[in-house]
């Protein structure tokens, strides 16, 4: 064996190990993820051909691949079609065998032929990358030999791993089933912690769902996304242009009535909405329980408590409920004169985001008719609400990314 190029110590191989995979997982989520699947922000040439050949050297996917089975989880979440949900296929199925999901979704030639467009289609996308996928993991394999000595066998089987475990099975399994939600995605999206940096910032992942075409995955000022803190120096460096970015909301108290500008802005937001709708009434919702509650705790249905099938209802996760706990919900709902109410007003606000038929004007008048029902219920917590929903209007189109920066990106409503 020819002596390595570095003589590292231990811990100087575990750093060397740690920044070959920061850069893998950072190429898929700036170029896969936010440049390729969602055309969130707009590569210059050779940065952009520059990530493709190190994910052929590093993992040996293959773009189109990629991106179409990117697309179609997007287009399919939670359902039967949905290609790595762990709703569907279970939690560790997903974590476990997340690889050989998207392995398997790979062969598929519809999802490729339907979601797999308008990515790289060049000469050596087609004669090198494509065809030869595995040609680049064997090199990657002679180069960390030649750089560490022996130990770059195990440095290079670090790299093998670190994308199938840390993307398709983090992400796409516990990304999907715990953490926290600072939106009501209609879907199991979660964030898992909010400091994206050993994955890229794709913890954030309920943030993403929520708006799918921004290229900044933070949203509250306590997040951070390392992949966009990239973004942000190849902006600097000229190498990348920000296209979308999650829109400022702003929140006005003096607003009295709904116009289009108020509904413009609960649209583009709705999940940010429905979000304040379950933490505004979350304390009603409670008392409306205790009734049903024997001595100090909610009846339980499989170790899930009445009160919490309550709040993945609010937060619309209710589909991931064990049956008998959703039947439970079910049989409670229309026991209660609180509940039925909440109920039917949560339905009926997100009928506004449902119905493509409306005009303006008429969805303008539907939504200001719900802010006068939910202020006539009686509940306070409604009450506050409403007046926090008619406040909803548009933020001015930003001028630039650094505008991002300015201002918050999203507005709670609460009942405070």
């Amino acid at each position: 064996m020819p002596i390595p190029v570095f003589d590292l110590p231990w811990w100087g191989v575990v750093l060397a190990t740690l920044g070959l995979t920061q850069l893998t997982i950072l190429s898929v989520t700036v170029f896969l993820h936010r440049h390729q699947a969602h055309r969130a922000l707009t590569l210059h040439p050779a940065i952009s051909h520059a990530f493709r050949f190190w994910l052929w050297l590093s993992t040996g996917m293959i773009t189109r691949e990629w991106v179409a089975i990117h697309r179609k989880h997007h287009a399919t979440t939670e359902t039967a079609d949905d290609p790595h949900s762990p709703q569907i296929h279970g939690i560790r199925k997903v974590l476990y065998e997340g690889a050989e999901l998207y392995r398997e979704e790979s062969r598929c030639a519809a999802t490729l032929e339907k979601y797999g467009h308008h990515t790289p289609d060049d000469w050596i996308e087609r004669r090198l990358y494509t065809r030869h996928s595995q040609l680049g993991i064997g090199l990657m394999l002679i180069l960390d030999l030649l750089l560490f000595g022996p130990i770059g066998l195990t440095v290079w089987a670090v790299q093998m791993l670190w994308i199938p475990f840390f993307a398709a099975g983090v992400i796409n399994g516990i990304g999907h089933y715990w953490g926290y939600r600072n939106f009501a995605a209609n879907d199991a999206s979660r964030n898992i912690v909010p400091w994206g940096v050993l994955i890229g910032g794709e913890e954030l992942h309920n943030n993403h769902h929520a708006y799918i075409s921004s290229a900044k995955f933070s949203n509250r000022w306590w997040e951070f996304d390392s992949g966009w803190a990239l973004i942000r120096l190849l902006e600097m460096l000229g190498l990348a242009q920000v296209r979308r970015l999650t829109p400022i909301i702003r929140h006005n108290p003096a607003t009295q009535h709904c116009d289009a500008d108020t509904l413009a802005s609960v649209l583009t937001h709705r999940f940010d909405v429905l979000a304040g709708f379950a933490r505004a009434v979350s304390g009603a919702s409670r008392d409306a329980l205790r009734p049903f509650e024997s001595g100090d705790s909610p009846p339980t249905t499989h170790d899930i408590t009445l009160r919490d099938a309550v709040r993945h209802w609010l937060w619309g996760t209710d589909n991931t409920l064990p049956e008998s706990a959703r039947q439970a919900l079910a049989d409670t709902l229309p026991t209660s004169a609180v509940l039925i109410t909440l109920s039917a007003l949560r339905r009926d606000l997100t009928a506004l985001w449902c119905r493509s038929d409306a005009s303006t004007a008429q969805l303008t008048c539907q939504l200001e008719h719900w802010c006068q029902s939910a202020e006539r219920s009686g509940i306070t917590a409604l009450s506050d609400f409403s007046r926090a929903l008619r406040g909803y209007e548009s933020a001015p189109a930003r001028a630039s990314v650094s505008a991002t920066h300015a201002a918050p990106t999203s507005a709670r409503l609460t009942s405070s």
